[in-house]
């Protein structure tokens, strides 16, 4: 069985040969033995052990509150509880990186796309980056709506075709219609657009809007700002300078 010094257990744990000393002191970590010229001796266990109050010191619990912990009679349900947790925030953590990162991405990505870049465009990028998710969500319903519009439209078409019932189709078609202006309302309420050259967001007049030419992500519009004339980034925003 292996037997430790106090200088290998401060070495396997990264930390002060004063601070295994110091936890020997508070009887929280006591050496298996001593050998004959009296040095402390730990055993596997024992480094086992420090390693989980290195681990709770790490996380913020006291001297005091480890001490106790080792003294409850299955310290191990309370120590796999804190673990647990702390697994759970770095986690919380992981996921807050990753979306930092896929924020630089983008931001990279953008910029390559842009031929001569300021400071004002590089802002217009991260508002449109920091409302990328609540646009998604816009057009996630817009998809979801517009998916029932095309089944009660194909629905009903298919039995007016196949039985001859031709009513469904005709309340079916009336529903749709009304689907399709409350669409569009939703998406002019949920979006706004910044303009390139004073880097404004605003929102244009609804017919504006719906004549306009367009990509996925832009509508050629003129800014009530500043009157350019171009194509806008289209960005979340119920209210206009949001």
């Amino acid at each position: 069985m292996s037997k430790y010094t106090t200088g290998e257990m401060a070495k396997q744990c990264g930390v002060s040969v004063r601070t295994v000393q110091y936890y020997d002191s508070r009887n929280i970590l006591v050496p298996s033995e001593l050998s004959e010229g009296g040095r402390r001796l730990y055993s596997e266990e024992d480094l086992q052990k420090l390693k989980i109050i290195c681990f709770l010191r790490n996380i913020g619990l006291s001297i005091n509150g480890i001490g106790e912990l080792f003294t409850e009679e299955n310290p191990g349900e309370v120590i796999l509880l804190l673990l647990d947790q702390q697994e759970q925030v770095l986690r919380n953590e992981i996921g807050e990186r990753q979306t930092m990162l896929d924020s630089v991405e983008e931001l990279k990505r953008q910029l390559k796309r842009v031929e001569h870049f300021s400071v004002e465009s590089i802002g217009d990028m991260a508002y449109y980056m920091e409302n990328k998710k609540k646009l998604y969500k816009v057009r996630g319903i817009m998809l979801g709506v517009g998916v029932v519009m095309d089944l009660v439209e194909i629905g009903t078409l298919i039995l007016g075709i196949t039985e001859g019932i031709w009513w469904p189709f005709a309340v079916g078609m009336a529903v749709v219609i009304a689907l399709t202006v409350w669409l569009f309302r939703y998406y002019y309420d949920n979006t706004a657009y910044i303009c390139p050259k004073c880097h404004t967001v605003f929102r244009p007049k609804i017919r504006d809007v719906f004549w306009a030419r367009h990509t996925s992500t832009a509508r050629k519009l003129t800014c009530t700002q500043c009157g350019h004339k171009g194509f806008c980034v289209e960005t979340y925003g119920r209210e206009s300078g949001e």
